[in-house]
């Protein structure tokens, strides 16, 4: 066992399928935290291999202890496609899975194999983008993605803005392009089982991300020292990633004590969410992301920039708050909600009550399933 893999080989059980899942990373993140939801979900019937493309296996501690899982860093060189592919090959073959499922583009040499080993039964999931193709995609990875994914089973999308670009950029058949939306378990994150914060405290703005470069933090720290040039409010940023040691930098700069802002990755982000009184997304680019379904399940109202899916997630009554991709209408944004309590609770409610008429796990694990099946 490698210093990557966590939990025991243990031997096939009767009638089990065995997923190998192929990231780009195994750090937190939203299509990690997917997984590991997913993974507890389908018990006993699904045992899993992940393969960590950066070598980091971090989320691994996301996934209940019962989960049949071996986690392992496989770092694949860059610029060496053809190696790579020959290599993914190899892996592929050797782990004898009954389903192959790659994720996002760092995963793209993998899906490659897979169109050469005909044998193999492949999903690809693609959740979005990175910084490099937050306007625009590139030519070179449209055509990579319809040759790798053109052999698929199904590619699995969260947004009805993804289901559109792997039909048209990426001239995937529409049979084969599964839309399947995000959800969370809303009992988890009910309002009525978290404390809130004492009348007297200050508005609390709080969001959870990876700290890398397409979550624009720094938009959100500019944002928010907009605000808190007017009165008082308390910021918490719920997450970890290699973009920290720049963004305590940026919080400085902004008049934030950055030991006070940032408090790491957290496995219970319904206990943040339950101290904040605004949520808040400021990314670059986003799909469909799962931290704005748990702030809805917890009751929050959000103030986000407009990216992806975001703005027909929210209650009706939440979309005066998606904004332009800019920290000043952001800031705008996080004043008019913190400025009025009623206002603040009504939307929290309304979100809330979507969250569970619309996104409620059952339905994703369902769909997932009924791929596997």
């Amino acid at each position: 066992m490698t210093p990557h893999e966590r939990g025991p080989r243990a031997a096939p059980a009767p009638g089990e399928r065995h997923l190998v899942h192929v990231f780009p990373t195994f750090a937190v993140g939203g299509s990690q935290r997917r997984f590991s939801i997913l993974a507890s979900q389908f018990g006993n019937r699904f045992r899993h291999t992940v393969l960590a493309l950066d070598g980091v296996t971090t989320a691994a501690a996301l996934c209940d202890p019962s989960v049949r899982l071996t986690v392992r860093g496989e770092i694949l060189p860059k610029r060496r496609t053809v190696a790579n592919i020959l290599r993914a090959r190899r892996l592929i073959a050797g782990l004898d899975g009954d389903w192959l499922v790659t994720y996002n583009w760092g995963a793209i040499e993998f899906a490659l194999a897979a169109r050469t080993l005909r044998a193999v039964r492949h999903v690809h999931c693609e959740d979005g983008f990175g910084p490099e193709e937050r306007d625009t995609l590139l030519r070179r990875r449209i055509a990579l993605r319809r040759l790798a994914l053109g052999g698929a089973a199904r590619v699995v999308v969260p947004s009805r803005g993804l289901a559109r670009i792997a039909t048209e950029a990426w001239k995937l058949p529409e049979a084969r392009v599964a839309y399947v939306p995000n959800g969370v378990d809303t009992t988890r994150f009910a309002v009525d089982r978290l404390p809130r914060r004492a009348s007297d405290a200050a508005p609390h703005i709080g969001t959870v991300a990876a700290l890398r470069p397409e979550k624009n933090l720094t938009r959100l720290l500019e944002a928010v020292a907009r605000v808190k040039a007017v009165r008082p409010v308390r910021l918490t940023i719920v997450g970890e990633g290699p973009s920290r040691p720049m963004l305590e930098r940026d919080a400085a700069r902004f008049g934030f004590e950055p030991g006070r802002v940032f408090v790491g990755a957290s496995n219970e982000p319904e206990r943040h969410l339950a101290a904040f009184d605004v949520f808040a997304l400021s990314s670059d680019t986003e799909q469909m992301p799962l931290t704005v379904l748990e702030a809805m399940a917890a009751g929050l109202p959000v103030a986000t920039v407009d990216v992806g899916d975001v703005a027909t997630m929210l209650a009706e009554a939440n979309r005066p708050f998606v904004v332009a991709r800019d920290a000043g209408r952001l800031g705008d944004a996080l004043a008019a909600l913190i400025a009025d309590d009623a206002r603040r609770v009504a939307i929290g409610a309304a979100n809330r009550a979507r969250a569970v008429e619309q996104f409620d796990l059952d339905a994703m694990v369902r769909s997932w399933r009924a791929l596997f099946d």
